[in-house]
């Protein structure tokens, strides 16, 4: 069975997903990036199963990681994936995930290389699996949520679920 085989087999289902906004500073009401992931999801007929913002702090990115492996299938994560003293979510999914999808954060970033030019570098995109769950860490700007969500993620949601399930 070959790629397109895999994704058409995966179908279009209801995913139950998590989407987490890292930030110091950010509002239900000022969060945009997780606006979007929230809309494009819901627009593609998944479910938000869980939405927060938590703060810049590993122990709070590491607990929240761990609550929402517990009931949703895909987690995203948006911000925290700088180079600063602050940015720490890498730093707790690199760590976390059992299998690493690395083409994820490499096609990221040569797409936001076409973007916004040598800045791509300076980002730290990844994703992988922990817990049978999908993890994704992006960054946390508007024009990157968009990106990642429309090239990358969900064309391919339903298919990367689909191959976790399928082996239980």
């Amino acid at each position: 069975m070959g790629y397109e085989d895999h994704k058409e087999s995966a179908g279009s289902p209801s995913i139950r997903c998590a989407v987490v906004t890292v930030s110091d500073t950010r509002t239900e009401e000022t969060d945009k990036s997780g606006s979007i992931i929230k809309e494009k999801l819901r627009s593609h007929g998944h479910a938000i199963e869980h939405y927060s913002i938590v703060p810049d702090q590993i122990d709070r990115i590491e607990e929240t990681l761990e609550s929402a492996t517990g009931s949703a299938q895909v987690v995203i994560f948006s911000g925290g994936t700088g180079i600063s003293k602050r940015d720490t979510t890498y730093e707790i999914i690199s760590r976390k995930l059992e299998k690493t999808l690395p083409g994820f954060g490499e096609i990221f970033r040569m797409l936001s290389y076409d973007d916004i030019g040598s800045g791509a570098i300076l980002s730290r995109a990844t994703a992988g699996v922990y817990r049978d769950t999908i993890v994704f860490s992006i960054p946390g700007s508007s024009g990157a949520v968009t990106l990642a969500m429309d090239a990358l993620i969900v064309p391919e949601l339903a298919h990367l679920v689909w191959e976790i399930l399928r082996q239980k």
